[in-house]
């Protein structure tokens, strides 16, 4: 994955929202590590980048890690690099992240799922600005400023002994909360119509707008899964109202139905459109509530699966459909595409560490299916 090189898009004008940006505002200021806290789906990445882009180190990369992502291993040699050698399929010395951003920031992304011997090196970095690629002899100097995030309870677990108190301490020089979606209730039509809008844009389509009523649905809703819950619902509402040919305002009723598959691929081909990552992911969650109709409708899932394995789509696919948890339905078509992903990953590097975690899930699976457990 690039770096990120442009300030995020941060939308909303809530009082809870406001004061936690000046808040992380305040913390860009400081180059000291920053720990920002909130529950999935809140935006820490977000906050994460205002911190950086309001840093004075806003000219140097923002490298981002989901630690959750990898396992010991590999989130190791992500982190610190590795020389050619130091481990069976190590063919070639590879850059870590640290490397990477230097002269910058790294983001550490659910940093609680991060073992013990990660964070005692973390820990290193962060007291003395040292550290060694994994099989190497030479000492590194990082100047890197660390931003972590998690959406646990770091104190519960250093308590417990799952986290170490001295990292803890290090990381919690100042806190940043990023605020649920129900302390926001103003912001949450301004996010629904930006998601829509966007979606829209994809599909060649202009967003109407929401009846008053899916308005009073969406704000009345307590969104557990946050600013991310709001926008897989405003894009399938889009995706929805799209597919029926409708006119006139996106109505209540199609806030809850599953995309009509068929009908957007079809506004995609007469439009010489591109199916967007979103577009199909939005089918992929739908495949719960109508598998029984794909299967009677091969058509309609092969068209899906033409666009969601092709070479452009495939990472996202594969990341969306894992999180609806329907990859299991899909193992033929996807076993393919999930190895040579892993072939990418272990030699290349270009897999974004957003898509391991549906590359480990499918990989369960294929192992489930050889042993005669395939669900």
């Amino acid at each position: 994955m690039k770096p990120q090189s442009t300030p995020p898009e941060l939308i909303g004008q809530s009082k809870a929202f406001l004061d936690a940006l000046d808040h992380a505002s305040l913390v860009a200021g400081i180059d000291r590590p920053a720990l920002v806290m909130g529950e999935r789906g809140s935006g820490k990445e977000l906050f994460a980048a205002r911190i950086h882009f309001l840093s004075k180190r806003w000219d140097g990369p923002l490298v981002k890690v989901n630690c959750a992502a990898m396992n010991e291993a590999l989130l190791e040699s992500e982190l610190f690099g590795h020389e050619a050698g130091a481990f069976t399929g190590a063919t070639k010395r590879h850059q870590g992240r640290f490397e990477r951003a230097e002269g910058g920031s790294l983001f550490l992304d659910e940093i609680a799922s991060a073992s013990l011997r990660v964070q005692e090196k973390l820990l290193r970095v962060i007291e003395y600005g040292e550290y060694e690629r994994i099989g190497g002899e030479q000492t590194r100097i990082a100047d890197v400023r660390i931003i972590a995030a998690a959406n646990v309870d770091l104190r519960r677990l250093a308590a417990e002994g799952k986290f170490r108190a001295d990292l803890l301490d290090r990381l919690a020089f100042d806190v940043v909360a990023a605020p649920p979606l129900r302390e926001r209730a103003d912001d949450i039509p301004v996010l629904a119509a930006h998601f829509a809008t966007a979606a829209a844009v994809e599909i060649g389509e202009t967003f109407p707008g929401f009846s008053p009523q899916a308005a009073l649905t969406l704000k009345s809703h307590s969104w557990p899964g946050n600013v991310r819950e709001l926008k897989n619902a405003a894009e399938r509402a889009m995706f929805n109202w799209a597919g029926s040919e409708r006119l006139g305002v996106v109505d209540e009723d199609v806030l809850t139905k599953p995309v009509n598959v068929l009908r957007l691929f079809a506004i995609a081909e007469t439009r010489d459109l591109d199916i967007h990552p979103a577009a199909f992911g939005q089918a992929a969650r739908s495949v719960r509530t109508f598998t029984p109709g794909w299967r009677r409708q091969p058509e309609a899932r092969a068209a899906f699966l033409e666009v969601a394995t092709s070479k452009r789509h495939a990472g996202a696919a594969l990341r969306l459909m894992n999180e609806a948890g329907v990859l299991g339905k899909f193992v033929p078509e996807f076993g393919r595409i999930v190895a040579q992903m892993q072939f990418n990953m272990y030699h290349h590097y270009t897999v974004d560490e957003h898509t391991l975690r549906a590359i480990d899930a499918m990989s369960e699976i294929e192992g489930g299916r050889h042993k005669g457990q395939h669900p």
